[in-house]
């Protein structure tokens, strides 16, 4: 977690790239496709198909989890994701908003509960601090390091 611009994104790609050197399978998406391609596959059939290759993928990265509410399917799609690599793959968040939070980004208390424990279980957390890695533009724009 951290503030915008602060590179979690990067250190999230350069983990998964580390995992991919090392023979393990990666699947990134930002928060937004990966639960558009969820909603996809429950309206199309192939949802259980989706399931299936996300649990065998050895590290799933969702970026900037928690930018959009989540709808009641959204939050059950991701539960039942969650609790089929629970335990057994990693699961890589990026967010801009602190853990103490999400509960109430999730919306469902009892479903709040269940999603943040599977994510919380066994995990390893990396919150960063200090400004903008992104360069900064002066009016005209003219491009300066932060």
């Amino acid at each position: 977690t951290g503030p915008s611009g602060i590179g979690k994104t990067f250190l999230c790609c350069a983990l998964m790239q580390n995992a991919c050197r090392q023979g393990f399978t990666a699947y990134y998406a930002p928060a937004s496709k990966f639960f558009r391609q969820l909603g996809a596959a429950w309206a199309d059939g192939s949802f259980d198909r989706l399931l299936g290759k996300l649990a065998r993928t050895d590290v799933l990265a969702v970026d900037d989890w928690g930018l959009v509410p989540l709808t009641d399917l959204e939050r059950r799609h991701f539960l039942e994701v969650l609790d089929d690599r629970s335990e057994s793959r990693s699961t890589i968040l990026t967010s801009q908003f602190p853990v103490q939070t999400w509960h109430e980004l999730i919306g469902n208390p009892t479903l709040a509960d269940a999603i943040v424990e599977r994510i919380l279980s066994n995990s390893h957390r990396i919150e960063l601090q200090g400004e903008t890695l992104r360069p900064v533009k002066r009016p005209g724009g003219q491009e300066v390091e932060p």
